[in-house]
Protein backbone atom coordinates (compact mmCIF):
# COMPACT_ATOMS: atom_id res chain seq x y z
CA UNK A 1 0.00 0.00 0.00
CA UNK A 2 1.24 3.64 -1.08
CA UNK A 3 1.97 5.70 1.79
CA UNK A 4 -0.13 8.43 0.86
CA UNK A 5 -3.07 5.95 0.46
CA UNK A 6 -2.15 4.28 3.93
CA UNK A 7 -2.34 7.70 5.57
CA UNK A 8 -6.27 8.49 3.99
CA UNK A 9 -7.10 4.82 5.74
CA UNK A 10 -5.34 5.28 9.20
CA UNK A 11 -7.41 9.12 8.98
CA UNK A 12 -10.43 7.01 7.99
CA UNK A 13 -10.63 4.55 10.84
CA UNK A 14 -9.40 6.76 13.55
CA UNK A 15 -11.83 9.10 12.71
CA UNK A 16 -14.52 6.48 12.47
CA UNK A 17 -13.26 4.73 15.17
CA UNK A 18 -11.50 7.20 17.89
CA UNK A 19 -8.63 6.70 19.75
CA UNK A 20 -6.65 3.18 18.55
CA UNK A 21 -3.29 1.80 20.51
CA UNK A 22 -0.44 1.63 18.12
CA UNK A 23 -0.84 -2.09 17.72
CA UNK A 24 -3.63 -1.94 17.07
CA UNK A 25 -3.38 0.55 13.73
CA UNK A 26 -0.11 -1.63 12.71
CA UNK A 27 -2.80 -4.85 12.36
CA UNK A 28 -5.35 -2.67 10.85
CA UNK A 29 -2.99 -1.11 8.39
CA UNK A 30 -0.85 -4.43 7.82
CA UNK A 31 2.48 -2.94 8.95
CA UNK A 32 4.60 -2.82 11.47
CA UNK A 33 4.31 -0.91 15.13
CA UNK A 34 7.64 0.70 13.47
CA UNK A 35 5.75 1.60 10.32
CA UNK A 36 2.59 2.77 12.23
CA UNK A 37 4.88 4.61 14.68
CA UNK A 38 6.41 6.74 11.83
CA UNK A 39 2.89 6.91 9.82
CA UNK A 40 1.74 8.55 13.21
CA UNK A 41 4.53 10.93 14.01
CA UNK A 42 4.47 12.01 9.85
CA UNK A 43 0.21 12.86 10.65
CA UNK A 44 0.92 14.62 14.12
CA UNK A 45 3.19 16.43 12.60
CA UNK A 46 0.65 18.04 9.67
CA UNK A 47 -1.55 18.33 12.21
CA UNK A 48 -4.24 15.63 11.13
CA UNK A 49 -4.22 13.95 14.07
CA UNK A 50 -3.35 14.01 17.86
CA UNK A 51 -0.43 11.55 19.25
CA UNK A 52 -2.04 9.95 23.10
CA UNK A 53 -0.29 7.77 25.40
CA UNK A 54 0.37 4.48 23.35
CA UNK A 55 -1.90 5.67 20.48
CA UNK A 56 -3.42 8.57 18.58
CA UNK A 57 -6.91 10.05 17.97
CA UNK A 58 -7.76 11.58 14.47
CA UNK A 59 -8.03 15.46 15.02
CA UNK A 60 -11.20 15.92 13.18
CA UNK A 61 -12.60 13.59 15.74
CA UNK A 62 -12.30 15.81 19.25
CA UNK A 63 -13.25 19.17 16.90
CA UNK A 64 -10.96 21.97 16.39
CA UNK A 65 -11.13 23.82 19.17
CA UNK A 66 -14.30 22.82 21.01
CA UNK A 67 -14.86 19.40 21.05
CA UNK A 68 -17.03 19.58 24.10
CA UNK A 69 -19.22 22.03 22.21
CA UNK A 70 -22.75 21.87 21.94
CA UNK A 71 -22.59 21.79 17.89
CA UNK A 72 -20.51 18.58 17.79
CA UNK A 73 -22.92 16.87 20.40
CA UNK A 74 -25.82 14.12 19.63
CA UNK A 75 -27.13 13.33 23.02
CA UNK A 76 -27.17 16.68 24.37
CA UNK A 77 -30.53 16.42 25.88
CA UNK A 78 -29.26 13.04 27.31
CA UNK A 79 -26.56 15.06 28.72
CA UNK A 80 -28.86 18.22 30.35
CA UNK A 81 -31.14 15.31 31.87
CA UNK A 82 -28.34 14.19 33.87
CA UNK A 83 -26.71 17.62 34.47
CA UNK A 84 -30.11 19.10 35.57
CA UNK A 85 -30.25 15.79 38.67
CA UNK A 86 -26.12 16.72 39.45
CA UNK A 87 -27.68 20.52 39.94
CA UNK A 88 -30.07 19.77 42.46
CA UNK A 89 -27.48 18.09 44.73
CA UNK A 90 -25.53 21.38 45.23
CA UNK A 91 -26.73 23.74 47.84
CA UNK A 92 -26.00 27.15 48.00
CA UNK A 93 -22.34 27.65 49.60
CA UNK A 94 -21.20 24.10 48.34
CA UNK A 95 -17.70 24.23 46.64
CA UNK A 96 -17.97 21.51 43.97
CA UNK A 97 -15.02 20.66 41.78
CA UNK A 98 -15.70 20.09 37.66
CA UNK A 99 -13.95 17.12 35.41
CA UNK A 100 -13.87 18.34 31.50
CA UNK A 101 -16.42 17.29 29.69
CA UNK A 102 -19.92 18.19 28.45
CA UNK A 103 -21.95 17.31 30.13
CA UNK A 104 -19.83 19.10 33.23
CA UNK A 105 -20.16 21.96 30.92
CA UNK A 106 -23.65 21.62 31.05
CA UNK A 107 -23.64 21.32 34.83
CA UNK A 108 -21.76 24.79 35.29
CA UNK A 109 -24.77 26.20 33.13
CA UNK A 110 -27.20 25.27 35.82
CA UNK A 111 -24.49 26.55 38.31
CA UNK A 112 -24.85 30.45 36.60
CA UNK A 113 -26.03 32.68 39.50
CA UNK A 114 -25.23 30.51 42.14
CA UNK A 115 -23.76 31.76 45.35
CA UNK A 116 -20.92 28.70 44.70
CA UNK A 117 -17.58 27.74 45.13
CA UNK A 118 -16.54 25.92 41.44
CA UNK A 119 -12.89 24.59 40.87
CA UNK A 120 -11.99 23.56 37.19
CA UNK A 121 -9.61 22.31 34.50
CA UNK A 122 -12.23 22.57 32.03
CA UNK A 123 -11.59 25.96 30.34
CA UNK A 124 -15.14 25.52 28.58
CA UNK A 125 -16.42 25.57 32.36
CA UNK A 126 -14.48 28.29 32.69
CA UNK A 127 -15.53 30.55 30.20
CA UNK A 128 -19.07 29.74 30.64
CA UNK A 129 -18.41 31.46 34.05
CA UNK A 130 -15.53 33.67 33.84
CA UNK A 131 -18.59 36.55 33.59
CA UNK A 132 -20.75 35.69 36.57
CA UNK A 133 -20.28 37.81 39.60
CA UNK A 134 -22.00 35.34 41.99
CA UNK A 135 -19.81 32.23 41.22
CA UNK A 136 -16.24 31.95 43.21
CA UNK A 137 -14.30 30.57 40.22
CA UNK A 138 -11.03 28.75 40.45
CA UNK A 139 -8.99 27.71 37.33
CA UNK A 140 -6.64 25.01 38.26
CA UNK A 141 -2.95 26.02 36.89
CA UNK A 142 -0.92 23.82 33.97
CA UNK A 143 -0.44 23.15 30.74
CA UNK A 144 -3.28 24.08 28.05
CA UNK A 145 -4.55 21.13 25.92
CA UNK A 146 -6.39 23.22 23.08
CA UNK A 147 -7.95 20.13 21.27
CA UNK A 148 -9.86 19.10 24.90
CA UNK A 149 -10.29 23.01 25.93
CA UNK A 150 -8.46 21.23 29.23
CA UNK A 151 -5.21 21.53 31.58
CA UNK A 152 -3.08 19.05 31.83
CA UNK A 153 0.71 18.26 33.74
CA UNK A 154 2.30 18.55 37.03
CA UNK A 155 1.31 22.15 38.01
CA UNK A 156 -2.53 20.77 38.03
CA UNK A 157 -1.95 17.79 39.78
CA UNK A 158 0.13 19.91 42.35
CA UNK A 159 -2.54 22.68 42.59
CA UNK A 160 -5.45 19.91 43.39
CA UNK A 161 -3.07 17.87 45.70
CA UNK A 162 -4.00 21.78 47.95
CA UNK A 163 -7.67 21.42 47.72
CA UNK A 164 -10.28 19.83 49.69
CA UNK A 165 -13.80 20.29 48.25
CA UNK A 166 -17.10 18.98 49.32
CA UNK A 167 -17.95 16.91 45.66
CA UNK A 168 -16.34 15.93 42.38
CA UNK A 169 -18.37 15.94 39.63
CA UNK A 170 -16.59 13.32 37.48
CA UNK A 171 -16.72 12.45 33.75
CA UNK A 172 -16.00 9.55 31.78
CA UNK A 173 -15.48 8.49 28.09
CA UNK A 174 -16.88 4.68 29.03
CA UNK A 175 -17.80 2.47 31.54
CA UNK A 176 -17.11 -1.34 31.68
CA UNK A 177 -19.74 -4.03 32.71
CA UNK A 178 -17.52 -4.22 36.22
CA UNK A 179 -18.10 -0.75 36.83
CA UNK A 180 -14.56 0.44 35.85
CA UNK A 181 -14.16 4.25 34.82
CA UNK A 182 -12.31 4.86 31.45
CA UNK A 183 -10.72 7.44 30.00
CA UNK A 184 -9.38 7.85 26.43
CA UNK A 185 -6.63 10.16 26.92
CA UNK A 186 -3.57 9.12 29.30
CA UNK A 187 -2.71 12.29 30.01
CA UNK A 188 -5.82 13.25 31.79
CA UNK A 189 -6.12 10.12 34.23
CA UNK A 190 -3.89 11.55 36.38
CA UNK A 191 -5.71 15.03 36.90
CA UNK A 192 -8.97 12.68 37.35
CA UNK A 193 -7.02 10.55 39.89
CA UNK A 194 -5.59 13.55 41.77
CA UNK A 195 -9.31 15.24 41.37
CA UNK A 196 -10.62 11.68 43.38
CA UNK A 197 -8.48 12.13 46.16
CA UNK A 198 -8.86 15.66 46.45
CA UNK A 199 -13.08 15.27 46.79
CA UNK A 200 -14.89 14.29 49.90
CA UNK A 201 -17.77 12.69 47.51
CA UNK A 202 -17.46 11.60 43.86
CA UNK A 203 -20.45 11.83 41.75
CA UNK A 204 -20.11 10.42 38.39
CA UNK A 205 -21.65 11.64 35.56
CA UNK A 206 -22.30 9.48 32.33
CA UNK A 207 -25.38 9.30 29.62
CA UNK A 208 -26.75 5.98 28.39
CA UNK A 209 -24.12 5.59 25.78
CA UNK A 210 -21.45 5.44 27.90
CA UNK A 211 -23.15 2.66 29.07
CA UNK A 212 -21.36 -0.36 28.87
CA UNK A 213 -18.61 0.68 27.17
CA UNK A 214 -15.17 0.22 25.54
CA UNK A 215 -14.73 3.82 25.22
CA UNK A 216 -11.22 4.70 26.64
CA UNK A 217 -7.30 4.09 26.73
CA UNK A 218 -6.84 3.73 30.42
CA UNK A 219 -9.02 2.94 34.04
CA UNK A 220 -9.20 5.59 36.35
CA UNK A 221 -11.30 4.05 38.89
CA UNK A 222 -14.30 1.60 40.02
CA UNK A 223 -16.99 1.66 41.42
CA UNK A 224 -16.03 1.72 45.17
CA UNK A 225 -14.66 5.19 44.24
CA UNK A 226 -18.29 6.44 43.48
CA UNK A 227 -20.11 7.50 46.05
CA UNK A 228 -23.36 8.70 43.78
CA UNK A 229 -24.12 8.08 40.10
CA UNK A 230 -26.22 9.63 37.69
CA UNK A 231 -27.15 8.17 34.35
CA UNK A 232 -30.07 8.21 32.00
CA UNK A 233 -33.22 5.86 33.21
CA UNK A 234 -32.20 3.54 29.64
CA UNK A 235 -28.64 3.03 30.53
CA UNK A 236 -27.79 -0.90 31.25
CA UNK A 237 -29.38 -2.39 34.21
CA UNK A 238 -26.55 -4.90 34.25
CA UNK A 239 -23.62 -2.15 34.96
CA UNK A 240 -26.09 0.12 37.24
CA UNK A 241 -26.26 -3.08 39.75
CA UNK A 242 -22.94 -3.47 40.10
CA UNK A 243 -22.33 -0.11 41.12
CA UNK A 244 -25.56 -0.66 43.79
CA UNK A 245 -23.91 -3.93 44.67
CA UNK A 246 -20.79 -1.51 45.55
CA UNK A 247 -23.01 1.12 48.21
CA UNK A 248 -23.03 3.80 44.95
CA UNK A 249 -26.11 5.70 45.39
CA UNK A 250 -27.93 5.21 41.37
CA UNK A 251 -30.08 8.38 40.57
CA UNK A 252 -31.47 7.91 37.11
CA UNK A 253 -33.51 10.34 35.07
Amino acid sequence: MLRKTRHEKLLSVLGAEGVLPVGEIARRMGVSEATARRDLDALDQAGQLTRVYGGAVASGRVGDERPFGEATVDDLADKAAVAHRAAELVADGDVVLLDIGTTTLQLAKLLRGRDVTVVTSNLAVFDELRDDPAVTLILLGGQVRRNYRSLVGFLTESNLRQLHVGRLFLGASGVLPDGGVLDSTQVEVPIKRAMLSAAREVVLLVTVGKFPGETGLARVCGPRDINTLITNDTSDPATLAVFREADVEVLTV
